[in-house]
């Protein structure tokens, strides 16, 4: 049941928009934040060789707070196994042990906004209320039927892998100290560009797994 309390907050959180093309582009909205969250989706574990992860889940914990805005595209099979295409922006924050992803069209409104943490994770969409569970991975298996790798991506959009399975890694041969690929828990992740200096960090990320068929560009501002 909606308070009028929780109607106001929510609806400072996702604004109204005028316009002709961006009531198209609304009419889209949980599309849009369904798809990315498949193509963000998991998929279960796969062993590989095992590699040493303990340099990068200090480097993790290391920091309190982290920070991630850019763009995405993914192509997708729908569930009639037609192939589809969905972009839009993100903003990814990390506080401690607390990320909140807020995905947008690219009319820059918001579509959803997921935030995982160890005690609890929330799922809010528009018009819609929000939605917990115990964690990231079960919330979003109820709501959409896929599950978020949320602590994957804290390692990844580093770059490192995660600790928490085997992994296989590439290094770039022109530059030893940056990776260039990574194998984990079904995902393929390869690095095609960092920052230039003074700034730091991957710019051009794509990351892609064979089943169910997923392929994702993501290109980070700095």
């Amino acid at each position: 049941m909606h308070s009028s309390r929780h109607a106001n907050r929510f609806a400072s959180r996702f604004p109204r928009a005028s316009g002709g093309g961006y009531k198209a582009a609304r009419r889209g909205a949980l599309g849009f934040a369904a798809v990315l969250a498949i193509a963000l989706a998991g998929c279960a574990s796969v062993p590989h060789p095992a590699e040493s992860t303990s340099n990068a889940a200090t480097s993790v914990t290391a920091q309190t707070s982290r920070a991630y805005h850019g763009r995405f595209a993914v192509q997708y099979v729908d569930q009639n196994g037609q192939p589809r295409n969905a972009y839009g922006n993100f903003d990814w924050r990390e506080n401690g042990d607390t990320v909140t992803l807020q995905l947008l069209n690219p009319f820059g409104q918001t579509l959803a906004i997921v935030t995982s943490s160890p005690a609890a994770a929330t799922l809010e969409l528009p018009n819609r209320q929000p939605l917990t569970a115990d964690n990231v991975s079960t919330l979003m298996q109820n709501a959409l039927g896929f599950a978020l790798p949320v602590e994957g991506l804290r390692y990844w959009l580093q770059p490192s892998v995660a600790p928490t399975s085997h992994a296989q890694t590439e290094k770039d041969a022109g530059q030893d100290s940056r990776l260039k690929q990574i194998r984990q828990d079904g995902w393929t992740i390869d690095y095609l560009s960092y920052a230039d200096a003074p700034a730091i960090g991957v710019k051009r990320v794509n990351l892609s797994r064979e089943e169910p068929p997923l392929d994702i560009k993501l290109v980070l501002d700095q």
